[in-house]
């Protein structure tokens, strides 16, 4: 690793001075580093990059945030292969999962190539109107539509592989990986599901019908969602982070990314770990 990318959370007084202190250390080292430009600004580095143009520079990126910083860089990387390490700065941080104690140590280990990659699979998601492709993305987490403020519940046509499988009538519908399955998801009463494996989670919000539970079905199949409802106001959002109005007759296709998103995880954790960590779990 002689080439490193570091994007901090914007805003954020601790992501700056981590910065400062870990553009030092890195330097100590004779590593190239490619700062995003807010944080450059700041500490007053003479190289800034763009977030989008550091991923074809770098051998990894650190992420300096909590997860949603992480999200917004796995978009940004597109389908390269670019492993991101995410250090946790505030927040519950289920992908930011190394802490400021042990960034340094965990650094030292990386560099020296003593770590394993985490293949998390990431969908394409395509946004159909009119029987026109109009926008497509990347998400890691995942897509979810929700209806507006007054609107009552919505009626989403679900498909797989082109075979109907329901038409859910709810609040709203989470299609996710299963790294989003600790996310909304979760919230919205979906499983936890072990991050490698290779699936697709679909978990209706508030649904109608109380038999309506969630589904998971295998990665490599299409999920194409279409709105019913005429009069009812829906929005897509996607990773928490993206948005879209969601107009009735708009489809919605999902399916597995070309590539998956590399996290960094260092060999003295696991996702266990992690996973009882941040639940808190066996706590009182």
């Amino acid at each position: 690793m002689k080439k490193i990318g570091i994007i901090a959370k914007p805003n954020k007084p601790e992501a700056i001075e981590v910065t400062k202190r870990l553009v030092e250390w890195l330097g100590e080292r004779s590593i190239e580093i490619f700062l995003d430009t807010e944080p450059a600004s700041l500490i007053k580095h003479p190289y800034s990059y763009d977030i989008a143009k550091i991923p074809s520079l770098v051998d990894m990126i650190i992420v300096l945030g909590g997860d949603g910083t992480l999200l917004s860089v796995a978009r940004a990387i597109g389908n390269r292969k670019v492993p991101i390490l995410g250090v946790n700065l505030g927040g519950l941080g289920f992908l930011t999962a190394i802490t400021l104690d042990e960034l340094y140590p965990v650094l030292e280990s990386v560099i020296g190539g003593d770590y394993k990659l985490s293949n998390r699979t990431a969908l394409k998601v395509s946004l159909h109107r009119e029987g026109k492709k109009v926008d497509g993305y990347r998400v890691l987490n995942d897509a979810v539509i929700n209806k507006g403020a007054l609107a009552r519940i919505i009626d989403l046509e679900i498909s797989i592989n082109g075979k109907y499988l329901t038409t859910f009538k709810a609040d709203g519908l989470i299609i996710c990986t299963p790294t989003g399955s600790t996310a909304y998801s979760l919230s919205a009463g979906g499983p936890i599901v072990y991050p490698l494996l290779h699936s697709v989670i679909i978990t209706p919000i508030c649904p109608h019908t109380l038999t309506n539970r969630p589904l998971i079905l295998p990665d490599n199949v299409t999920v194409e969602v279409i709105l019913i409802s005429r009069n009812e106001d829906a929005f897509l959002t996607l990773d928490g982070q993206v948005g879209f109005a969601f107009d009735a007759g708009s489809m919605l296709e999902i399916k597995k990314a070309k590539n998956p998103v590399y996290l960094i995880e260092p060999l003295h954790k696991n996702y266990f770990e992690v996973l009882r960590t941040k639940l808190k779990w066996g706590e009182r």
